[in-house]
């Protein structure tokens, strides 16, 4: 069976009396702790200066955690926002981190570490995988294997040439530089086939994809084995949360140093982001007002023949090629008063730099029609 060694380590950990756990702290101040409805004096905080208590409101939280979450840094909030992510997304268990950079890569540092058994694991990552992603199986033990974007057949060539055991496949849900979505169904196949697990990086999804915003999975009657969504694109916030098994999730505990040592995500984001977390689910309008807006932008596009990459996201990308004529686009648009992102190698493979366009909500028709306007002029 595969990945049987994570259920292993986690069993040798607490025979050898070094399995970790968090603490939940009830309550905390500049000198003392609750725990369990005990109070002590806290000699395990970080909050040198005692500023952590000055928060705008006892209702929003304070400032700092005051440690790791293995220390005394994971509090009532916490749980209570890992909890909420878990009812919605039905998952075992959720780990917060203070970036989707480092929920990515730490997940693969540890996940496969030197305790794993490295001959018998892989990686499988798409090309155009964000470079949290790829840095994270390059400072792997596992061999790190890529495939053709969004390319099953060449994915499937890569995993019946494979003799590991534990093979990883890794896709983003939406692509941040391209905007196209990963075919999930295809995906959900090829890792049954080959007994594999799925890692989703559904950033640019969550809160803009499938039911309630719910992401790439919604609709699905499979979910990855390891989902990672951030909370600083729709969800307005800030953070990330890593979604998984119990088995997985305790597994980070022990091993990925990223969580570890890492102060707790600050009680008052995590307080902002559960709120905006409600608002996100119940934000149907503006999921529909987006939608129409990315409509209108492509039919304006096709009728203009400005050369928009396929996709039917909020990224709307325009390919120019060279580095120097996206550059001399770039600053023409915003003589004319748009902003925009020119992205160039090596976030994008050479000879495809391009003019990234980013739809909201909160973009008028109006708006809409004066950028396709002024890109008919430039292109």
């Amino acid at each position: 069976m595969a990945f049987e060694y994570i259920q292993q380590s986690l069993v040798t950990r607490a025979e050898q009396a070094l399995l970790r756990s968090r603490v939940l702290v009830q309550h905390s101040d500049a000198r003392s702790i609750t725990i369990a409805g005990s109070s002590y004096l806290n000699f395990a905080s970080n909050d040198y200066l005692g500023l952590a208590d000055q928060g705008i409101s006892d209702q929003q939280g304070i400032t700092g955690s005051r440690s790791s979450a293995l220390v005394t840094g994971y509090q009532q909030v916490h749980k209570q926002l890992e909890d909420r992510l878990c009812e919605l997304l039905g998952y075992e268990s959720a780990l917060l981190f203070s970036t989707g950079f480092s929920a990515n890569s730490s997940v693969l540092k540890s996940l496969f570490n030197d305790n794993s058994p490295v001959q018998n694991c892989a990686i499988f990552q798409d090309k155009l995988n964000h470079a949290s992603l790829i840095d994270g199986a390059l400072q792997s033990a596992a061999k790190h294997i890529r495939f053709n974007h969004n390319d099953m057949g060449h994915l499937r060539s890569r995993l019946e040439k494979s003799a590991a055991s534990n093979k990883l496949i890794i896709s983003e849900g939406v692509f941040s530089m391209d905007g196209d979505k990963a075919p999930l169904e295809a995906l959900f196949k090829l890792k049954r086939q080959h007994n594999a697990w799925l890692m989703l990086d559904d950033a640019h999804a969550f809160g803009v994809v499938g039911e309630q915003g719910l992401g790439s999975c919604q609709g699905y009657q499979e979910k990855p084995e390891i989902l990672v969504i951030t909370f600083g694109k729709a969800m307005a916030s800030q953070g990330a949360a890593v979604l998984t098994s119990k088995a997985v999730a305790d597994y980070m505990l022990q091993y990925n140093r990223d969580y570890i040592y890492s102060t707790a995500m600050s009680p008052l984001m995590v307080n902002a982001a559960r709120f905006q977390l409600e608002r996100l689910v119940k934000a149907d309008i503006e999921r529909a007002r987006l939608t129409a807006n990315i409509n209108l932008f492509r039919q304006l596009s096709e009728q203009s023949s400005i050369a928009v990459m396929p996709s039917d996201t909020a990224i709307q990308p325009v390919v120019l090629g060279s580095a120097e004529n996206v550059v001399n686009a770039q600053r023409a648009l915003q003589q004319k008063g748009i902003w925009l992102s020119a992205i160039r190698p090596p976030t994008v493979p050479a000879n495809t730099a391009r003019l990234r366009i980013t739809l909201t909500a909160a973009h008028t028709h109006e708006d809409i029609q004066f950028l396709v306007k002024q890109l008919e002029e430039l292109l």
